[in-house]
C-alpha cells in the first residue's frame, strides 16, 4: 500500500525526532552493483510466488529534506525545498543525519557548499548554519530523513539467481511522496501479530513484528516496480525453492476470477479468492489492474485489502499474473495491481 512503513529516522538539521515513512514509487541511481543474473528476471519463465510479509529496512543516499520550518531560515534562505536530497556538504558525501549535523557543527556558522538532488538535477547550493535556539548547536531549519524500516510482502522468489521482488511499488517517504534515495537495504523475518480492518475512508493495516538485527535478504534496487534484493537465508531458499509457477504474459492476464497469496495472520500464508475486475493499461509504471476482494474469510479478516498486503502475487490460470500494489479508500475491498511481466522490467 501507499504507507506501510513501521519507523523512521528524522530530525531537524539533525536533532532527532518521530515520523512515518509511506511506501510508494520511483527510482533513483543506487550505490550498490545490480547482480548481473537480476537482469534476466525480465525474460523469466516460472517464478516462486510467495505471499509472505516481511520487515523491509531502507537506508538512503544522502538525506532527504522533509519540509521547512517556519520564518526566515538558513534552508530557506539557501533555496533548499521540501523533497530535496542533500547528496554532500562541504565536498562530504553524506551518509547519515547525524553526519550532516557533525559537519554543520564544523562549519561554526560559516558557509557550507551543498550538492542537492532535486528531480533529475544535480544543484550546487550554500548555507549558512545558525544557533537560533543558542543551544551551541548549528542548524539549518529544515527536517531532514535518512532511513525507513516497514512491512509489506513478498511477491516471487528466483531459485536460479536467488533473486527476489517485493511491494510492486517503490519506498517513498509519506510526507513529501519523494522516494527515499536508495543507498542499502534489506529484508527480515515478519510475522502478523494483529489486523486493523479497512473501513470506507480509512485504510486498514497489517501489524507485525520483525528483527531487526536479522536480515534473510540484501535490496539492490527501488523502483516504480518494486524493491529488489537477493536472498542470503539458505534455509528460506531451500523452502521456497520447490513451488515455481509459469510467469504470465500481459496479454495472458484477463478480467474474470484469480487468488492471491496473502499472509494476514502468524506466519500463514493463504490463497484467497478476487476477481480482476478491468484491465486499466499495459504501462510498466501504471496501474494495470483494477481487482476486487470476493474471498469471504479475507473480507471477515481484512476488510478487503490493507496496509502490508503490497506485493501479495496475484495468481490467474495457473500463472504468477501480476501483485497488489494499492487499496481505494473509498472501498478497502477494491484495489489496484501490477502486471508481473511489467513489474519484472524494473528489475
Amino acid at each position: 500500500m501507499d504507507e506501510t512503513a513501521e519507523k523512521a529516522k528524522n530530525s531537524k538539521s539533525g536533532r532527532t525526532g518521530g515520523a512515518a515513512l509511506g511506501l510508494a514509487a520511483m527510482l533513483l541511481a543506487s550505490a550498490l552493483t545490480v547482480p548481473a543474473a537480476a537482469a534476466d528476471l525480465s525474460s523469466a519463465r516460472t517464478l516462486v510466488p510467495v505471499g509472505h510479509t516481511v520487515g523491509i529496512k531502507l537506508f538512503s543516499r544522502g538525506v532527504l529534506v522533509v519540509k521547512l520550518a517556519e520564518g526566515n531560515t538558513p534552508a530557506r534562505a539557501c533555496g533548499l525545498t521540501a523533497g530535496d536530497v542533500i547528496v554532500q556538504c562541504a565536498g562530504n558525501p553524506i551518509t547519515s543525519t547525524e553526519q550532516f549535523q557533525s559537519l554543520l557543527q564544523d562549519a561554526a556558522g560559516e558557509s557550507a557548499k551543498l550538492e542537492v538532488r532535486r528531480g533529475s538535477k544535480l544543484l550546487d547550493l550554500s548555507v549558512t548554519a545558525d544557533d537560533n535556539d543558542g543551544d551551541g548547536k548549528f542548524a539549518i531549519g529544515a527536517w531532514i530523513r535518512d532511513s525507513m524500516a516497514g512491512i509489506g510482502t513478498m511477491t516471487f522468489y528466483d531459485p536460479e539467481s536467488n533473486t527476489f521482488g517485493a511491494l510492486g511499488h517503490g519506498v517513498t517517504d509519506v510526507d513529501t511522496a519523494a522516494l527515499m534515495p536508495f543507498s542499502s537495504g534489506s529484508i527480515l523475518p515478519s510475522t502478523v501479530k494483529t489486523v486493523k480492518r479497512g473501513e470506507t475512508g480509512a485504510a486498514g493495516e497489517l501489524k507485525g513484528n520483525f528483527d531487526m538485527t536479522v536480515d534473510t535478504g540484501d535490496l539492490y534496487a527501488n523502483t516504480a516496480g518494486g524493491v529488489f534484493g537477493t536472498l542470503t537465508d539458505q534455509e528460506l531458499m531451500e523452502r521456497l525453492g520447490d513451488k515455481a509457477l509459469p510467469v504470465a504474459e500481459n496479454d495472458q492476464v484477463h478480467t474474470g476470477k484469480a487468488t492471491i497469496l496473502a499472509n494476514v495472520d502468524g506466519d500463514t500464508v493463504k490463497e484467497y479468492e478476487i476477481e480482476i475486475t478491468k484491465i486499466l493499461s499495459t504501462d510498466p509504471a501504471g496501474r494495470n489492474l483494477l481487482i476486487t476482494v470476493t474471498d469471504p474469510e479475507l473480507l471477515e479478516k481484512t476488510g478487503g485489502i490493507v496496509q502490508g498486503m503490497s506485493g501479495s502475487p496475484i495468481l490467474q490460470d495457473g500463472r504468477l499474473a501480476g501483485a497488489v500494489t494499492h487499496v481505494l479508500l473509498g472501498d478497502p475491498t477494491r484495489g489496484y495491481g501490477l502486471l508481473i511481466r511489467n513489474m519484472l522490467k524494473n528489475t
